[in-house]
């Protein structure tokens, strides 16, 4: 009885041994239990789903959409209250106005400036005919002096002419050079002008582009998801008020790493979609993420510390949906999927490609 027992337990430890040993070499995808055919439930329909948001702050005044809405590219979506904006554009608009005005009275100062440079010419060339006058009469005069035959008050009176025309002659220079500074003011202030006038264009353009952005508006061809914001609500910059889904979705299957070797870009997959009561569709892998899923996760693992347990690790790849299907217009993001590769004819040729895509 004793020995039966024995033969009992030893029977069930290599049970038990041989059972552990199976199970580990299926987890891991060991011979004899290694396929051809890698499959993964950990599989998504992904799509490009838009959240949209203000870029300003106000008050909600419309919102034209309803929940689950097909929409347009540009179509309103909601609208805030623009009177603010809208004063705010007139307001940038008048002191665009006034910075114009001030160029276009700048280029009447020029004009009369360059006037005033003629006119001060003009009385410079006087001036100099008036001390030429005056040198010739007091050359006449001091040649009669000398003689005594011209009393000295008049000998006086042809100097103080003379000495009046020498300063003519330069106050009009001065005059001249006067206007001329003011000219060349004139023209260094116009820059100033044009600058001012060019920010306040600029002011314009971005009240203008506030005033637009008070329409919250489609980005693009698509579906409204659930509208999370009622009328007469305050948001701010960058609240989520709705999410718009655009046609078009693709596959993220998340595979084991000890998956990857019979993989490779461009090899056949079929997918199951649990929604459709497990129909299938035909992709293609469209290709692999540069690193593991654990490595995008906020926190990461550390295996640098404690005792360690070796876990296979998985990688994203995106599988995109052959065209022509027609339940795959059914296809939205977040759906679970059942993805399994097709084995081709040609294993050593996807062998190579699997090789050459991880070199």
């Amino acid at each position: 009885m004793k020995k039966l027992i024995t033969n009992l337990a030893s029977t069930l430890a290599v049970a038990t041994g041989v059972a552990a040993i199976t199970l580990v070499l299926y987890a891991w995808d060991l011979p004899p239990f290694r396929s051809d055919v890698q499959t993964t439930d950990n599989a998504y329909v992904r799509g490009s789903v838009t959240l949209i948001s203000p870029q300003l702050s106000g008050y909600i005044v419309d919102v034209p959409v309803k929940d689950y809405q097909a929409v347009k590219a540009g179509q309103m979506l909601a609208r805030l209250d623009d009177r603010i904006y809208r004063q705010k554009a007139d307001q940038a608009k008048a002191a665009l106005a006034a910075q114009e005005a001030a160029l276009v009275n700048s280029n009447q100062q020029q004009r009369s400036a360059e006037a005033k440079i003629g006119s001060s010419e003009a009385s410079v060339e006087s001036a100099q005919y008036g001390l030429r006058r005056a040198t010739e009469n007091w050359n006449r005069v001091e040649a009669l002096a000398k003689k005594g035959v011209m009393a000295e008050s008049d000998r006086e009176q042809g100097r103080t002419t003379l000495d009046q025309a020498e300063a003519a002659v330069k106050q009009a220079k001065a005059q001249l050079e006067v206007a001329r500074q003011d000219l060349q003011g004139i023209i260094v202030g116009r820059d100033s002008l044009k600058a001012a006038v060019d920010g306040a264009r600029a002011t314009v353009e971005l009240a203008e582009i506030d005033l637009a952005n008070t329409r919250i508006t489609a980005p693009r061809d698509g579906v409204v998801g659930e509208v999370g914001v009622k009328l007469g609500q305050y948001v701010g910059a960058g609240t989520q008020l709705m999410a718009v889904v655009p046609e078009g979705t693709w596959i993220i299957a998340n595979f084991k790493e000890t998956q990857l070797s019979r993989i490779h870009v461009g090899q056949p997959v079929t997918i199951s979609v649990d929604a459709l009561d497990h129909r299938e569709l035909s992709g293609h892998v469209e290709r692999f993420s540069p690193a593991a899923g654990s490595e995008f996760s906020i926190i990461k693992p550390d295996n640098a510390t404690g005792n360690f347990t070796k876990v296979a690790q998985r990688v994203p790849i995106r599988i995109s949906i052959d065209p022509g299907q027609e339940q795959a217009k059914y296809l939205s993001p977040g759906l679970s999927v059942v993805v399994r590769t097709v084995v081709e004819e040609d294993t050593t040729a996807a062998a190579m490609a699997a090789v050459e895509h991880k070199g």
